[in-house]
């Protein structure tokens, strides 16, 4: 495997790592959020990868990270009684998102170590790349 295609498999997961994080920060931005209504209550995201070898085809063993969609979580709506709520139902129930706060600070800080250790890789390949060059003076 060529030197330069770290370049290619590292951005590419340094882009998923990116989508991921912004998904996190939308999660947690809607944690809060409640309606009477449950289709009107924002559900939790999370994004779906999967490798990809179209642009590397001809390097045997080198995958690059490509995002497939983003879905909704499935997990339970919370119902809680708030019969003082201005958007409490007839029941005085309102419905509250199924973000979990700490399932999402733990997505946000393990995207931010994948992102790091991808920018690391590239420097470190980058200053083998320039020795190797300097190696022919």
């Amino acid at each position: 495997m060529s030197l330069f295609n770290v370049f290619d498999v590292a951005g590419s997961a340094m882009n998923a790592q990116s989508v991921r994080m912004n998904v996190t920060a939308s999660n947690l931005a809607n944690a809060g959020s409640v309606s009477g209504d449950p289709s009107q209550v924002y559900r939790a995201k999370h994004p779906v990868f999967s490798t990809f070898s179209t642009s590397l085809a001809d390097q045997s063993g080198v995958a690059g990270v490509q995002l497939d969609g983003v879905v909704e979580s499935s997990a339970p709506l919370q119902l809680l009684y708030q019969p003082d709520h201005p958007e409490a139902d007839a029941d005085g129930n309102v419905y509250a998102t199924n973000v979990n706060t700490v399932e999402e600070m733990v997505n946000m800080i393990s995207a931010s170590r994948s992102y790091k250790n991808n920018v690391e890789m590239i420097n470190t390949t980058k200053d083998l790349l320039l020795q190797t060059l300097s190696l022919g003076r």
